[in-house]
């Protein structure tokens, strides 16, 4: 039985929708996102719609959902609708804002059925091991990783590597627990996009020489200059599903997992069990989530990755002003019910 079976007979009754609009300033930007929440039967399954554009918030309460359903059939009902009747979104803020109504489904019918995820699924929860990922500022420095290093000297980093990376700017932060460099290269929004400068890729290559590459842009002069660290290649920006994974330049060594780019849970369970069947190395990843959606990252990272470096630190590690008593790495999971 695949993993998405284990779950996709499982009854729910929706009985009512409700939206709730969030917005949290982060040590980048401004975020705003909508909580979804399903009930019924005295019940309530929650979901987070990651949308970037603050305009698309919130939800518009448009949308009967009412009735009995099981997971598959509401995600069939899912697939039938507009969810953004008054926009033309991005592909991909569809496919966020289907997953906000997938997950709160999937919490809605687990809870209705008295169970949780792992227990569906017949897995443990274990410890997550997590990265923190602050901005290094314009210019960059590596201001930032030395004053989250002082507060906690076990913290690692996931990084987002552009073309100001100096020589002096890798050198001070090499040594510095960077798990990841994200390149960023594949994003079209230009406010985004990273570097795609072959001589960064090399120096990068050799000062990290356990991190895992990201997103880098794939062409002759790139690859050449990642040949050496090919195993270390990961990708984020074009996974959507298993088909997308089977579309990459190589079959990878490690993909970043992101469920909101997936959409369904379906999508996202069987691209989970595509790669454990390839052995492809997962870690999840965040979308400066503001509510549940950041425990559901958390609660599958501790199912199918927990020691991996997971771009899934707590919200308020996002904060400008992050308070004095985060919690550490590996991130312990509590009592689970449903999907949260």
């Amino acid at each position: 039985m695949s993993l998405y079976e284990r779950v996709s007979d499982l009854p729910l009754t929706v009985e009512s929708v409700a939206y709730d609009r969030l917005e949290r300033e982060t040590a980048k930007f401004t975020r705003a996102t909508t909580v979804v929440s399903l009930a019924g039967e005295g019940e309530v399954g929650r979901g987070e719609d990651v949308t970037y554009d603050a305009d698309l918030h919130p939800i518009p309460d448009r949308f009967d959902l009412t009735g009995e359903y099981t997971v598959d059939s509401f995600s069939a009902a899912l697939a039938d609708l507009d969810l953004f009747p008054d926009a033309d979104p991005d592909a991909h803020f569809r496919h966020y804002r289907r997953w906000a109504f997938e997950s709160a489904a999937l919490d809605l019918a687990l809870r209705q059925a008295d169970t949780h995820l792992g227990e569906r699924l017949d897995r443990s929860y274990d410890p997550v091991r997590f990265v923190a990922s602050p901005p290094l500022g314009d210019p960059p420095s590596a201001d930032a990783v030395r004053r989250w290093r002082e507060r906690d000297p076990d913290l690692e980093f996931k990084l987002d590597a552009d073309d100001g990376w100096t020589d002096d700017l890798v050198a001070d932060l090499a040594g510095a627990g960077v798990r990841v460099v994200d390149f960023k290269a594949l994003y079209e929004d230009a406010d985004v996009a990273g570097s795609a400068d072959p001589d960064l890729y090399r120096r990068v290559v050799e000062a990290f020489p356990d991190a895992v590459l990201e997103d880098p842009a794939w062409t002759a002069a790139t690859a050449a200059a990642l040949d050496p660290a090919s195993d270390r290649v990961s990708w984020d920006y074009p996974v959507t599903g298993v088909e997308s994974v089977r579309d990459l330049p190589f079959e990878p060594d490690w993909l970043n997992v992101k469920p909101s780019r997936f959409g369904s849970v379906e999508s996202l369970l069987d691209t989970v069990e595509f790669c454990e069947d390839l052995g492809i190395e997962m870690y999840g990843g965040g979308q400066f989530e503001l509510d549940v959606g950041r425990r559901q990252l958390h609660l599958l990272a501790a199912l199918f990755y927990p020691d991996s470096p997971n771009d899934v630190a707590p919200s308020a590690y996002n904060d400008p002003d992050p308070p004095a008593d985060l919690p550490g790495s590996p991130l312990s999971i509590g009592d689970v019910r449903g999907f949260r």
